[in-house]
């Protein structure tokens, strides 16, 4: 059977298409139109109306912002706002006639890792996004562990500070509020009064406001992962998002992780990802 996946992205909606030995058949990027859910649903519509038509069978999957309800079915917590309260998966199952499997970005990246990228050999890996948002995703024996209600692996919504900073979620002191790039540029601002990007800010960490802005960087990403690892003690944990680009976390943030984790013996690789931007249309296309 081909395996089409998807990955709605809030700029850009990624197709692809897996032969059985999941070898790249077909692939194509297109803008996301912003703001419509409708123009949303017929986008998706079309591509895969157009790669699929010269072969039958074939499953798809797609990889979403946000995760899906449980209960309802409609997605919440995504930041492509016009999907919010949507149920994205039976309005593309009712226009394409056919079964559609979905996930959120965070566990298709896990996925994906796990199966075809840094996660190879690895029986439990924990997927980690740290990008505009910080989410997690948890692969076991090469399928994803959902939990109960959908959200193991949201690391980003645990509190790092209590009576922290104030998360879009109502709670105060996430993960997010401290690892997220928006949060650590504006964390860079209130230090030096300086609006830069993280790539910039990156190049220039030698001053003293620099080294004091990076440890304090190194200290939450040392407790934040440090938790996950004292609960879920992954065989690896795997880095992506656009702040996976940063060499420091793999020596000097490993260092901090392994100084806070509650045992004698810490040997969990932090690996980057191998297949970039692209680990979330391949994860699509890997659901079951």
């Amino acid at each position: 059977m081909h395996k089409i996946g998807i990955d709605l992205g809030g700029t850009k909606t990624e197709i692809i298409v897996l032969d059985e030995s999941l070898n790249i058949l077909e692939r194509k990027r297109v803008p996301t139109p912003k703001d419509n859910y409708e123009k949303i649903i017929q986008n998706i519509v079309n591509l895969v109306n157009e790669v699929s038509q010269n072969i039958s069978n074939f499953s798809i999957g797609v990889c979403c912002p946000g995760a899906i309800s449980k209960n309802s079915g409609l997605i919440k917590n995504s930041n492509t706002q016009c999907l919010i309260g949507k149920s994205l998966k039976k309005d593309l199952e009712n226009k394409l006639k056919k079964n559609i499997s979905i996930e959120n970005d965070a566990n298709c990246f896990a996925l994906s890792e796990s199966k075809m990228g840094a996660g190879i050999g690895f029986d439990f890996v924990f997927g980690v996004i740290l990008g505009t948002g910080v989410g997690g995703g948890i692969v076991i024996r090469d399928s994803l562990h959902c939990g109960r209600t959908n959200i193991a692996g949201e690391w980003g919504h645990h509190t790092l500070h209590q009576n922290g900073n104030s998360c879009y979620c109502g709670k105060s002191g996430c993960v997010e509020t401290y690892l997220s790039g928006p949060s650590l540029e504006k964390r860079w601002n209130q230090l030096t009064g300086l609006t830069q990007s993280m790539p910039e800010i990156i190049d220039n960490l030698d001053s003293k406001i620099g080294k004091s802005w990076k440890n304090e960087f190194l200290e939450n990403f040392g407790y934040g992962l440090a938790n996950v690892i004292d609960i879920l003690d992954p065989d690896a944990i795997i880095l992506g998002g656009g702040l996976s680009n940063i060499d420091f976390l793999y020596d000097e943030g490993k260092n901090s992780i392994y100084s806070k984790v509650f045992s004698d013996i810490v040997e969990t690789p932090i690996l980057k990802n191998k297949l970039g931007d692209s680990s979330g249309v391949f994860g699509a296309a890997l659901l079951d």
